[in-house]
């Protein structure tokens, strides 16, 4: 499993893929009190509508996430890996341009 997982993200020690994945883990422990903190902060409760609840979370969790992620990766020396993999990762919601022949 992690030989794939070496394989796909292009590295070659066991040691980076462990601070990879210590990044991932510390990133989504980090964004759960961080949603705790802003909801707290916008008195965002449990009689709060989930209709209020959801988009407020994907409006400030996931760039958050995004900001936690590059900070972590940074501290554990894997900014380049992680900065690579976001770029990958956002270039697949923005549409390609068609190239268009010249047929003249």
């Amino acid at each position: 499993m992690f030989k794939k997982l070496k394989a796909r993200w292009g590295i070659k020690s066991n040691f980076q893929l462990i601070l990879i994945l210590l990044v991932f883990s510390i990133t989504g422990s980090a964004s759960v009190y961080v949603k705790a903190l802003i909801f707290k902060l916008l008195k965002i409760d449990a009689d709060t509508s989930l209709w209020i609840k959801i988009p407020m979370y994907v409006v400030t969790i996931i760039p958050a996430y995004q900001v936690l992620l590059l900070l972590f990766a940074a501290l554990l020396g894997q900014f380049t890996f992680f900065y690579n993999f976001q770029k990958k990762s956002f270039g697949r919601f923005i549409p390609k341009k068609k190239k268009v022949a010249d047929g003249a």
